[in-house]
Formats: structure tokens, sequence, C-alpha cells
């Protein structure tokens, strides 16, 4: 185990005894990969990383325990499929948690059918998911992972870059996308997601990326995201193509200055919903308010949406170190939307945004 997955695992004992935990179990997935270092590959087949104070372990399926060998010394309770997981995990609970006591907390997104398999086994134990514990710690980064969401930030600079380039009138929604789909296959990541919602289509903030033709008086909105060494990006940025239309100027200053008001609002002590209101005002004051139809922001990390969450409603304080978007928005039924994203990680006294690009609309050529 490297010292930085020690360290993570130090931290999180430590969060047990302050929460009264006496097991935490995660199944394949981001959690793990988090503590770990690495998961199995997720199936249907129970897999498990038990951590308790004294000891961890991981209950493995056969399939995969040559392989999962390779990554991690921590002791494994395989299983075969012809066997079923039953013994393995009562052999591996035996080992790990002797003396049941304390809450159970469970990876939130681990199968169902996981959880049901270990809570059989303790039946007794009162049980929570990993809010306080496994979840707050990876809210934090540290600098390693903050190096990683900077690179991973700047190669989708890049690929916003390359899209803006080849911007053009006749070209489709899914052209643009698969401009930025091959800048990150050819530089060493991949696309995550490509939403490219011209005038009407961008009024409906998940749009799906589809087959119409952009045309001169298009506003464009493009979120793009990408996933280079393990960690994602995201960011929303606009483009009009010859002259914009109609308000859209007007709107955009209004988006822009929500922006500012929730960068400004976003520091360590505050709470997300603080961010959330600071940016929510601005656009409610200029009687837009009812067009912006979604939260502030979400966490950003090993997942592309994690807590923290940034929501009219959550009571999260907000932590040095904490990463998470700041994307305020406008959707206009019909006529266009306007959404102006960045990654943002909190520091001591300021909210550090991860792009180099501006929030100005790019201008293409009609």
């Amino acid at each position: 185990m490297t010292d930085i997955l020690a360290d993570r695992m130090t931290r999180l004992r430590e969060k047990m005894r302050a929460t009264g935990t006496g097991l935490v179990a995660l199944g394949p997935g981001s959690h793990m990969q988090w503590l770990a270092g690495f998961h199995p590959h997720p199936d249907e087949r129970p897999a498990l990383l038990l951590v308790a104070q004294d000891n961890a372990a991981l209950l493995m399926p056969a399939l995969n325990a040559e392989a999962s060998k390779l990554a991690t010394d921590m002791p494994m309770f395989v299983w075969a499929d012809a066997d079923g997981p039953d013994a393995a995990l009562a052999d591996a609970l035996r080992a790990v948690f002797p003396t049941p006591s304390g809450r159970v907390v469970l990876d939130e997104t681990m199968r169902t059918d996981f959880a049901l398999l270990l809570l059989d086994a303790l039946p007794t134990l009162a049980r929570a998911f990993t809010d306080d514990t496994v979840g707050v710690l990876r809210a934090s980064k540290d600098d390693g992972e903050y190096r990683k969401l900077k690179a991973s930030a700047q190669l989708n600079d890049a690929a916003m870059q390359a899209a803006w380039a080849a911007l053009r009138t006749g070209m489709t929604e899914t052209e643009v996308a698969d401009v930025v789909r091959t800048y990150f296959t050819e530089r060493g990541g991949r696309a995550e997601f490509t939403i490219i919602g011209a005038s009407e289509n961008g009024a409906h903030p998940h749009h799906a990326t589809g087959g119409r033709v952009l045309k001169a008086g298009d506003a464009v909105v493009m979120d793009i995201g990408g996933r280079l060494d393990g960690y994602p990006s995201d960011m929303t940025r606009m483009a009009i193509i010859g002259e914009p239309p109609a308000g859209y100027a007007e709107v955009h200053a209004i988006v822009e200055r929500a922006v500012q008001a929730a960068l400004a609002a976003a520091r360590p002590g505050a709470r997300a919903k603080d961010v959330d209101r600071a940016a929510r005002e601005v656009i409610a004051a200029a009687g837009y308010g009812e067009f912006f139809v979604h939260r502030t922001g979400h966490g950003l990390g090993i997942d592309i949406h994690e807590p923290p969450y940034i929501t009219a409603s959550s009571e999260t304080v907000l932590a040095e170190g904490m990463v998470f978007s700041i994307e305020p928005g406008i959707y206009l039924p019909g006529r266009f939307g306007i959404r102006l994203e960045d990654i943002v990680i909190l520091r001591r006294d300021r909210a550090e945004i991860l792009s180099s690009l501006p929030r100005d609309a790019f201008r293409a050529r009609g």
C-alpha cells in the first residue's frame, strides 16, 4: 500500500472512531478506488472491501482474484461460482470484524444485493451510508488529486478550443462533439460527455446532442468533459455563430454576474446553500429566476458528480480543498440557453478556477 493510500486508511479509521462506525463496506467503484487504489471489474458477483479498526480484507470472486493480487497486498477471501459467497463472507467477517459493534457504513453506490448480503450477516447493527466517513474525506482533494484535476482541466480547455476552431455553419451538433472526442482520444484521454446544444436545443440543460445543423445566428451551449489519468474535467462555454440572437448579450451578462457572485461566496466555512443563493439571487433580481432550473454546482473528483452538491437546501459546510462546479444558467424555451461553468478548488481565502479559458462567448464566423 502506498503512503497516500495508507494515509487515507488512517484518516478513515479516525473518522470511524469519531462516528461510532465499526465496519465500512465498499463495493467496486470510486470509493474503493480512492481507498485501495483499484477496484475489480463490477458485475453481479459480490466483491467487497471490508474495513474495521484493526483489520481490512477483500471479499473477492475467484474470477477476479489473480488480477486483483497484482494491485493490492490486502488479504482476500476468495469464493468460486460453484460455491457462492456466503462462506467466504462469513470467514472475512470473522477475520476483520470478530466482535461486531457500532454501526455498519455501506457504500451507497454498490449493488443492493451486495448490501443485503452483508446486512443479512450483521442483522443487529445500525447502518448508514458514507456521508460522514469516506464521502467527507473524498470531498477534500490532496495535492496529487489537484494536479490530476488541473491537468484534466487543461486538456479540456484545449479540446474546447479545438471545437471552436472547427465550428462553422452546416456542421451538426454531433460533428462538433466528434471533434471533442477525437481531440481527447488522440492525446491520451477520453471524452466523458459532450453536450452541444444549438439555440432552442440549448434551452434544455441536458440536451442530447444530435443532428441539428448549425446556422448563422445560433447561440451554442458547449458542455464538455473528459478523463485523464483517472480524473475528469467538466466545463461549459458558449459560442455564437455570426450575430447573436436578440437578447443574448443581456442574458450572458446576467449569468456571468451570477458566476462571479458564487465565486465570491465560495469560501471555507460557507455553506453550500450560501453559494447557490448568491448565484440565484443575481438571476432572480434580473427577472429570470424561473429560468434557472437546476442547482448551482456539484463536486468533482474520481466521479464527475460527487459531494459536495451546491444546492439551495444543502447545509454542507465547505472546506479547504473541496472541488466543485459553479454553473448557473438561464434557459429560455424555444430561444436559447446560456450556462457558464467552471470547476474550482477552495483555497484558504479564495476559489481557484481550474480552467484558463475566459467565459466570454466564442464568436464563430457565420
